[in-house]
């Protein structure tokens, strides 16, 4: 089983549309959010060392609005690993368990220094 983190969203009135749930597109922030809080809460020594990770895709599937006043959480996992690429899975959600949404990204790894895809670090394997 993969191990878990989950993170808050706090929401703001500029997240909404016109009809006062979040916006689609705003849904990607959300997971942006929680990915960035995984690495520099548990991957901080590989981004330290030139190793990112690259978005080559993302994918969102709604299942109830969000509005102002809802809790969020994000929790992911990391569903699938390659040789320089994994996928991370999302679940959108409240406390008492509601699912807002469930997404999916590819992440590559890159290194920054040598400018090419690289091997997914040992320290993120060990989390799948």
């Amino acid at each position: 089983m993969p191990q878990t983190f989950s993170t808050s969203i706090e929401l703001r009135f500029s997240d909404l549309d016109a009809y006062g749930h979040v916006n689609s597109a705003v849904y990607f922030t959300y997971l942006e959010t929680a990915r960035v809080k995984l690495f520099r809460d548990f991957f901080r020594e590989v981004t330290q060392h030139g190793i990112f990770t690259l978005v080559a895709r993302a994918e969102c599937e709604f299942k109830i609005p969000i509005t102002l006043y809802d809790e969020v959480i994000v929790t992911l996992w990391i569903a699938k690993t390659g040789r320089s690429s994994f996928d991370l899975e999302y679940r959108l959600h409240d406390s008492q368990d509601k699912t807002y949404a469930t997404a999916r990204t590819t992440m590559v790894c890159f290194d920054s220094i040598k400018n090419k895809t690289v091997a997914i670090p040992e320290v993120i394997k060990a989390m799948a």
